[in-house]
């Protein structure tokens, strides 16, 4: 019950601050215009976006592998692709149950299916803390000073030595016992990690930075942008996803990843530009999925005929 009521207030209080930021800025939102390169250029972050989407599949493959599970890749990323639209479901959870059916369908243990997607957003949450890192200084108040340099340095290691085998498989199988408890199901995961998930974990450094870059685009289709503000974007971007995966009561971060990067850029950048650029964005982000799972089902269908 608590949960429910949870979800409702963060979905009302993102709506709110959604709606206020549009209705104080709507003149300078509606005077934007788009000419033809700067539609090209929303048309290579659509593609940026899609490949971002494919590349995370290929690395559901790597974790599967880091398992002893052999895979095929394609047969995978279609799998992968074909249920990423699933996330927007309500629950945000039915993407990952589509992924250990197909998976277990494909002749992997069910152990192996199920942590796979257990380890795919801890691996990703990694990945962005770690962009936000590297790139996430401009979005402090604080001067850059040693004190900051230091702290972020140690907050580096730190979520370094999240993902380690030592830290992550009792976390793991603390969120399996927990499953288990909530399910009344058998038995739980009794598969672990036996290395340290580095491939694993620098490819999805790989998918935030697509994904950011994908971002960063629709950003300069609106507007002049320097070099100097591609990291403090990059930073933002991944600080908002990373709300977006973890926050509940929001599937595929519908809302919460809006307001947040509202929230972070508007003091750095024009609020009409940022506005614009957001919902741009999420409409981006819808088609490239969209089109992954329809080119996923269209490619199955070619290679059964």
């Amino acid at each position: 019950m608590m949960k429910r009521i949870l979800r409702w207030i963060i979905l009302g209080g993102t709506l709110f601050f959604l709606g206020k930021a549009l209705k104080d800025h709507w003149i300078e939102v509606t005077a934007i215009r788009i000419d033809g390169v700067g539609w090209a250029i929303l048309a290579i972050a659509t593609g940026v976006t899609l490949l971002a989407h494919t590349w995370a599949g290929w690395i559901w493959t790597w974790v599967l592998q880091e398992l002893n599970q052999p895979v095929q890749p394609a047969v995978f990323i279609q799998v992968y692709l074909k249920t990423n639209i699933a996330k927007y479901l309500p629950g945000n959870v039915w993407h990952y149950y589509g992924r250990i059916v197909a998976a277990k369908n494909a002749n992997v243990s069910a152990g192996a299916a199920t942590l796979s997607v257990l380890l795919e957003p801890l691996l990703m949450a990694a990945a962005a803390l770690i962009i936000i890192v590297l790139f996430g200084s401009q979005l402090a108040i604080a001067n850059n000073n040693f004190v900051v340099q230091m702290l972020r340095l140690l907050s580096l290691v730190a979520v370094l030595c999240v993902v380690h085998p030592r830290f992550l498989n009792p976390a793991v199988r603390f969120l399996s016992r927990l499953k288990v408890r909530k399910s009344n199901t058998k038995s739980a995961i009794s598969l672990s990690l036996e290395r340290y998930p580095l491939i694993p974990l620098l490819g999805e450094v790989g998918f935030l930075g697509l994904r950011g870059t994908g971002f960063i685009l629709t950003m300069f289709a609106l507007g002049s942008l320097n070099s100097n503000q591609i990291p403090l974007l990059l930073g933002a971007f991944s600080f908002a996803w990373l709300l977006g995966l973890v926050v509940p009561g929001a599937p595929g971060g519908l809302g919460v990843f809006e307001a947040t990067a509202i929230a972070l850029l508007q003091h750095h950048f024009p609020a009409a530009l940022v506005i614009s650029a957001i919902a741009l964005y999420r409409l981006i982000s819808i088609i490239a999925e969209t089109a992954g799972a329809a080119l996923a089902w269209l490619d199955g269908q070619l290679v059964k005929s």
